[in-house]
């Protein structure tokens, strides 16, 4: 990491439903006394965190840090990535799925002292990011999963509800579209070889997990230059219901309907589909992803 430029850290006080409402003290405390300068980015919507991200990179920043979950991290990695300016993550979302792949764990305490370790060494290093490109060119840069299948429909219908309000709005999404559940048509192509298939669910992973802890491409690596592709096939509810759970362990891609790839460029096709990636709604099919190796450097002390 840079030797001279501020730490700088952008804090989400709603992340995880505001259970970590008192960290960012203690961050900022634990930080501080690294002896480097520390500035927390003033922002209160997705927009301004975005653009403050940008504007502490241009600006000379040290390294980033965020404290939030993986909607957090997604805006900064707008900003960071290819930028050579590290990330430390202080994970307080609801998920934290990156923060997991990209090695500070799930732990906020763990994961600061962490990064402490890495700022006090001035190390650093290198994974993977995906970054997308939607068909009118637009370009999202992501550390997680591509939801483009039935994950995506439940997040978008969850996203329109207005009530309940809380995460039970997800679950009476998922009632919905089991009801709904169809095999959509798709085009995917890997490394520019094409198939035509029908499919209830597609995720690219660059890391393996989303949703909290759901292993969709249990042997994605964000080091390995590679996406892991996870295909379900045409399945009844009933079968979806049953497999759902063996995600967390990663076994669900045992299952004969499962199909999983690994290619450094994919293209997903498919009708009436938009398109989330770490948890975010990014854009409507078709889209482009290619794995950028060493594209986000993150906080990481030479010791592990």
């Amino acid at each position: 990491m840079k030797i001279d430029g501020p730490l700088s850290v952008l804090a989400n006080p709603t992340a995880g439903r505001g259970r970590h409402r008192g960290l960012l003290p203690v961050v900022l405390e634990r930080l501080r006394g690294t002896g480097r300068p520390v500035e927390v980015l003033d922002a209160h919507t997705a927009d301004e965190a975005r653009a403050a991200c940008a504007a502490a990179v241009a600006g000379g920043a040290a390294a980033l840090v965020v404290v939030g979950g993986d909607g957090t991290v997604h805006l900064a990695l707008q900003a960071l990535a290819g930028s050579g300016v590290p990330l430390g993550i202080v994970p307080a979302g609801t998920g934290n799925d990156f923060a997991v792949a990209a090695g500070f764990t799930a732990e906020p305490h763990a994961a600061l002292s962490k990064i402490v370790a890495a700022v006090t060494s001035a190390s650093d290093t290198e994974v993977d990011l995906a970054r997308l490109t939607a068909a009118d060119g637009t370009v999202r840069w992501f550390g997680g999963v591509l939801a483009a299948g039935f994950d995506a429909i439940v997040n978008e219908r969850g996203n329109r509800m207005r009530w309940p309000r809380g995460p039970i709005r997800y679950d009476l999404a998922i009632l919905v579209e089991l009801a709904r559940l169809r095999a959509r048509h798709y085009r995917i192509s890997l490394d520019g070889v094409v198939q035509e298939r029908d499919a209830v669910l597609v995720a690219v992973s660059n890391g393996g997990s989303y949703g909290g802890g759901m292993r969709i491409g249990p042997d994605a690596d964000p080091t390995d230059g590679l996406l892991d592709v996870t295909v379900v096939g045409p399945i009844s509810r009933t079968t979806l219901v049953r497999v759902k759970p063996r995600i967390y362990a990663g076994t669900h891609v045992t299952h004969p309907a499962v199909s999983t790839y690994r290619a450094t460029s994919v293209e997903i096709e498919a009708e009436g589909i938009i398109g989330y990636a770490d948890g975010e709604r990014v854009a409507a099919l078709p889209v482009r992803v290619d794995c950028v190796p060493g594209a986000l450097r993150v906080l990481r002390a030479n010791a592990g």
